[in-house]
């Protein structure tokens, strides 16, 4: 098991900027794949980035390319989310998950946090 702590959402205006992180503790994550969700209310859950431990390759979803990041500090176990340019329909809960390694599916996951862009 992977324990996973969400931090950093709140109220932002549109253009504005937030950092998520994600600490994780447990079973070793050296080769797992964290990733971050996020799900609008009414909406379906969706992908939103994703960062490898393995090599620190990274993957965005095509609509917050060139505004978010997603990036890990291997020393304190977690992966950040710096999210930039936010605009309204950025607004969900987001979720960090980890997955056992590339390609296998996300297992344990965090609690949320809420992220809120006003326009």
């Amino acid at each position: 098991q992977v324990q996973l702590v969400e931090s950093g959402g709140g109220l932002v205006q549109a253009g504005g900027s937030l950092r998520l992180s994600c600490a994780a503790s447990g079973r070793s994550i050296s080769r797992a794949t964290m990733g971050w969700f996020r799900q609008a209310p009414g909406k379906e859950r969706e992908f939103v980035a994703s960062f490898s431990w393995s090599d620190g390759s990274t993957y965005l979803r095509y609509s917050v390319k060139g505004r978010f990041t997603i990036s890990g500090d291997n020393a304190k176990n977690t992966v950040y989310l710096q999210m930039n340019s936010l605009k309204p329909e950025d607004t969900a809960v987001y979720y960090c998950a980890v997955a056992p390694s590339r390609g296998r599916e996300y297992d344990n996951w965090g609690q949320g946090t809420q992220v809120t862009v006003s326009s």
